[in-house]
């Protein structure tokens, strides 16, 4: 048997160990809440909404999808946790909260889904679609458009090894933030103002975002064909709808040319394999959505022939069945709903590049009509891991945002 050693432990010294615990824990927890909860530049000067509070529906506006939208944007644009960084480490100073790494756009889970939820924001309070919110939308905005964040925003882009940060889908968002703002501006009044100072104070960033895709986009030699965030059909559109909304050529150019290059001789896409079980976007209809920018009518619709040649054209919808979400709390799963949203749009975009009297638009019609209802459907604030993201997308079907920020009708090309 072997010995057993005991210590024994006065009760002068348990009481010492017990307050040298007690100061390190209290000690660690300041530390922590000085880490959370320290006066970081978005935290500065923050406008309050016109009553300081967080403003309820009145009762005319209790179903109305716009404010429950803008709502669940609000509550997350300035939550920094949970969080989800993306974050190359090049020393132990990159170790930062991510309100450090960027101040702007901090809040709701993710990066882009930050930016995305303060598109969503600009773009209903430049409608005049939630009025009664105006107040906490521009207060919200004010928080994070700062000379001071953006410039730090800048710094992080150009860190060392972050080249890819967000490439595309984030930065794709961002420049529809700006073309959202730009067209506020143009708009004039007291909101166009608001927005071109917002415009002015964001143009560094949005400069820089543009000089690192004009890099990669001649050096990129496949389309990246995915249903999530690195696809390359949606973001090109974003990247052309900003390009062409705000007259840089060269960007647009760059664009159109890839998408010919990389599209304009696919054939049968295999619609049927879709939905992946994680996909947020359709990677077929995507890239017809993107197609339809850069062709005429026309050619749009004898390009749309041999990509998805079984198209029905007896109006039903059952030929593209809506994604299945079996537990809106996993993130990954919940991504289905905003497949059924992402698809929703693409199809309109494609039946707005057709002619009315095409054959197959009354079955694109049915199917865009069911995905947007059980899309629209799911988009709830009971569970963050959909709440965070699924109300921006929303905004862009419903307030028709891909199709009324469309190019003028192009020529056939040769």
């Amino acid at each position: 048997m072997n010995a057993r050693t005991f210590t024994v432990v006065s009760p002068k010294r348990k009481l010492h160990q017990a307050m040298v615990s007690a100061i390190l824990i209290v000690g660690l927890s300041s530390c922590d809440a000085a880490t959370d909860n320290e006066p970081v530049i978005a935290d500065r000067d923050l406008p309050e909404a016109s009553d300081g509070q967080r403003t309820l529906p009145p009762d005319d506006s209790k179903n109305d999808p716009n404010f429950r939208f803008a709502r669940m944007a609000l509550d997350c644009v300035n939550k920094q946790y949970p969080n989800k960084v993306s974050h190359v480490l090049n020393s132990g100073e990159d170790v930062k909260s991510p309100k450090q790494l960027y101040p702007a756009f901090y809040g709701c889970f993710d990066w882009h889904s930050a930016t995305h939820g303060h598109w969503l924001l600009t773009r209903l309070w430049g409608q005049g679609a939630v009025s009664e919110l105006d107040g906490e939308i521009e207060a919200a905005l004010a928080r994070s458009f700062t000379e001071e964040n953006i410039a730090a925003e800048r710094r992080y882009f150009l860190g060392a090894d972050r080249g890819s940060f967000e490439r595309p889908y984030g930065m794709a968002w961002f420049l529809q933030l700006m073309a959202e703002l730009r067209g506020i501006e143009a708009q004039g009044g007291a909101k166009g103002e608001k927005a071109a100072r917002f415009v002015e104070i964001l143009a560094p960033l949005e400069t820089t975002i543009v000089e690192k895709l004009k890099v990669w986009l001649p050096k990129l030699a496949y389309p990246i064909r995915i249903g999530t965030h690195n696809q390359t059909a949606f973001a090109f559109g974003l990247m052309l709808d900003w390009a062409e909304q705000g007259g840089d050529e060269g960007l647009a150019k760059l664009v159109r040319d890839k998408t010919l290059a990389f599209h304009r001789s696919d054939k049968d896409c295999p619609i049927g394999y879709e939905p992946s079980g994680e996909d947020f976007l359709s990677p077929c209809l995507h890239e017809a959505d993107l197609m339809r920018r850069v062709l005429g009518k026309e050619e749009f619709s004898r390009w749309l022939s041999a990509f998805l040649p079984d198209i029905p054209e007896d109006g039903s919808s059952g030929w593209l069945k809506p994604g299945i979400v079996n537990d809106p709390t996993d993130g990954k799963l919940v991504h289905l709903d905003g497949l059924n949203l992402a698809r929703a749009w693409a199809l309109e975009g494609i039946i707005s590049a057709l002619p009315d009297d095409d054959a197959r638009v009354p079955a694109l019609k049915a199917a865009a009509a069911e995905h947007a209802r059980s899309g629209l459907a799911s988009v709830s604030s009971e569970s963050y891991a959909g709440s965070h993201w699924l109300a921006s997308f929303a905004t862009y079907l419903t307030s028709r945002r891909g199709i009324t920020a469309a190019a003028p009708e192009k020529q056939p090309t040769e």
